[in-house]
Order: C-alpha cells, then sequence, then structure tokens
C-alpha cells in the first residue's frame, strides 16, 4: 500500500526502497542503506542523490564517515508540488515543440504505413479505430461487405452498430454475398447476393482496412494508412455505387 502510494507520486521501484530503508534505519552510511533495501552501494549512492534533489533525504559527516537520514515525511506533499510544477513547465515546452512536430509528423505522413492485425482482438482494434477516426472526420464510412467474413467482425465486437449510431456515425453498404440488414444509419445496395468475396473491406477517414481469415480460420487484418489510397477507394466505391439499385 505505502509502496503503491509512493510510485504514484513518481519514485521508482528502487526509490521507494531505498527511500523507506532511510525511513527505517535512521542516519546510516550508504552501505547499510544498500543492504536494507536490496540494491548495490553504487546504486543506492546514485538514488540517495536523487531522493536529495527532492528534498527527502538529506546526509552529514561524522568521524570523516557519511551519514544518509530521510526528512520529514511531511515533505512529500513538497515532492508532489515540485512534480505539478516541472509538469506545467514540461506541458509549456511541449506546447511550444508541436508545431514543430507536427511538421515532422505530416512529412512522414507522405508515406503509406500498413499495419497488421490478428485474430479477434486484433479485429475489434480496428473496428474501434473507424469509430474514433468517423469521430474526429465526416462521421462517414464505406463497406464492401463480404457474407462470408461478416460473422467475424460481429463476434470480435457485437455492439458495434449500436455504438456506431450511438457517435452518429453512417455507413454504405455494398454487400457481397446473401445476408444483411439495415439497423440504422445505414445503407446497403448489393453487388451479388451468390457469389461472396474472402475479404471485407473498410474504407474511412484516410485509411483503407481489410478482413479476412488465414489457413486455420482466424481472422486476420490489413489496415493502410494512407490519404491518397483512401480517396481512390472511397472514389471507386461511389462510382459502384451510383451503379447499383437500391
Amino acid at each position: 500500500m505505502i509502496e503503491s502510494i509512493l510510485k504514484k507520486i513518481g519514485l521508482s521501484d528502487k526509490e521507494v526502497k531505498v527511500y523507506l530503508a532511510c525511513l527505517q534505519s535512521g542516519p546510516s552510511p550508504v552501505r547499510k542503506i544498500a543492504q536494507a533495501a536490496g540494491v548495490n552501494r553504487g546504486t543506492a549512492y546514485d538514488i540517495l542523490r536523487s531522493l536529495m534533489d527532492l528534498g527527502l533525504v538529506s546526509y552529514y559527516h561524522q568521524d570523516k564517515h557519511q551519514y544518509f537520514i530521510a526528512e520529514d515525511p511531511a515533505k512529500l506533499t513538497n515532492t508532489i508540488e515540485q512534480r505539478q510544477q516541472q509538469l506545467e513547465k514540461t506541458k509549456g515546452e511541449i506546447d511550444q515543440l508541436i508545431p514543430q512536430l507536427k511538421s515532422m509528423y505530416d512529412r512522414a505522413g507522405t508515406k503509406p504505413v500498413v499495419k497488421y492485425y490478428e485474430g479477434t482482438a486484433g479485429i475489434k482494434t480496428i473496428l474501434r479505430d473507424v469509430l474514433e477516426m468517423c469521430k474526429t472526420g465526416d462521421r462517414q464510412y464505406y463497406v464492401y461487405s463480404s457474407s462470408t467474413i461478416r460473422k467475424y467482425l460481429y463476434e470480435a465486437y457485437r455492439n458495434f452498430s449500436q455504438d456506431r449510431i450511438k457517435a452518429g456515425i453512417a455507413v454504405k453498404s455494398i454487400s457481397i454475398g446473401p445476408g444483411g440488414e439495415t439497423v440504422g444509419l445505414d445503407e446497403r445496395r448489393w453487388l451479388s447476393k451468390q457469389a461472396s468475396s474472402p475479404t471485407y473491406t473498410l474504407i474511412y477517414t484516410g485509411k483503407v482496412a481489410m478482413v479476412s481469415v488465414d489457413g486455420e480460420g482466424k481472422p486476420i487484418g490489413v489496415m493502410i494508412e494512407d490519404k491518397n489510397i483512401y480517396q481512390t477507394q472511397k472514389m471507386i466505391f461511389e462510382f459502384i455505387w451510383q451503379e447499383l439499385h437500391p
């Protein structure tokens, strides 16, 4: 309990051990504190210097020996205030740095990024990304819905449609294979009600994700992050959509 609370103010595992050893040992040489904390002498000394910077430990010399002693535990509140001040300072520095970092990010964003996902958890990650991206985008995405793959998406995220509707996100689906129904904020047209497709494709906010199954029948996913690929796939989808009857 004590250890977990001390870690919350930013102390590491070893810092907590050394600090508690100081509290329990009273004025002690570094060797004794290291032994009590279960760390080597060099590590204990470095940590003691760090704790001194935080105002939690002090030292004095006696008979040519150096003794370390813990400060009043009430000073832990000062440590929290120091951390808060440092975080505020760091936040200001980050705010100033963001334009430069964003420029670097945008330049890197000119190259397509491909991510791979495996299993039910991976497919759920893709579906969550669809919702998160659409919430901040145009609140609409496009799907080539495969009847053979559809069940894997449902198993991965059973409440997906409800969460999509709750978020006000619309979807246009071109179905390939039998089945499929509208549930709200969605439109569906059929490319074929007989033949199915081995891939379920989602086109959304700068990304294209494709879900299929591997040789063992387990779902796998590929996500491509690229605005140009997204725009091309969206354009093809909308052309096919207009050619199909409602």
